[in-house]
């Protein structure tokens, strides 16, 4: 079983705290409240179900998900919180051991946050521990071509573009393109991610 709960803790290049955690009962009104104010700003990137009678799980039900997964070793999900609120989540998920060792990284944050470096702050902090304390080799993280905001975040780290891949994910009710984007730990020559963002 893998180590779980785990809390990474960082701090903002303007002094906020920021903390990765996973997400507790008593986080549901904040983190619903946070979803739906947050709806329409990343509706256009969610994940959607391609099959009928898929629903979203409810929270109760997700938190129990996420943490049985975490503790299976197939995925880190972390919640974002800034000074002491929630913002966002980072989730490190197939989480692949054998001959691969690597994972796939999803990101999002809220839009009363944007801006302040916190999702690139949170993805460094989250592949330090997945590659530095889990052994990962290999972090990817899939973009759609269109999706600005997150490619900025990919480049602040260094990620390489690995190329696309045509109708990969469903999102937003189609399945759409995606860039793949990657780091190996060969690739941070003996430091960090945080340290690729400090050198951006």
């Amino acid at each position: 079983m893998a180590a779980w709960p785990v809390r990474l803790e960082a701090t903002l290049p303007d002094g906020g705290a920021l903390v990765l955690r996973g997400l507790r009962r008593r986080d549901r009104t904040q983190w619903l409240e946070l979803r739906r104010t947050s709806w329409d700003w990343l509706k256009e990137w969610e994940p959607t179900f391609p099959h009928a009678g898929q629903q979203p799980k409810p929270f109760p039900e997700y938190i129990r998900h996420q943490a049985r997964e975490a503790r299976a070793g197939r995925q880190l999900p972390f919640a974002v919180e800034v000074d002491g609120r929630l913002c966002g989540a980072v989730n490190l998920s197939q989480i692949m051991e054998g001959a691969l060792w690597g994972a796939t990284a999803g990101y999002w944050c809220a839009p009363t946050h944007a801006g302040r470096g916190i999702v690139p702050l949170a993805l460094a902090t989250a592949c330090d521990y997945a590659v530095g304390k889990r052994g990962l080799h290999r972090i990817e993280v899939n973009i759609r071509p269109d999706n600005t905001k997150s490619l900025a975040v990919v480049r602040k780290l260094g990620f390489r573009d690995e190329g696309l891949r045509e109708r990969y994910l469903h999102i937003d009710g189609a399945w759409r393109d995606h860039r793949t984007f990657a780091l190996t730990s060969e690739d941070l020559g003996g430091g960090t991610f945080a340290d690729r963002l400090t050198r951006a």
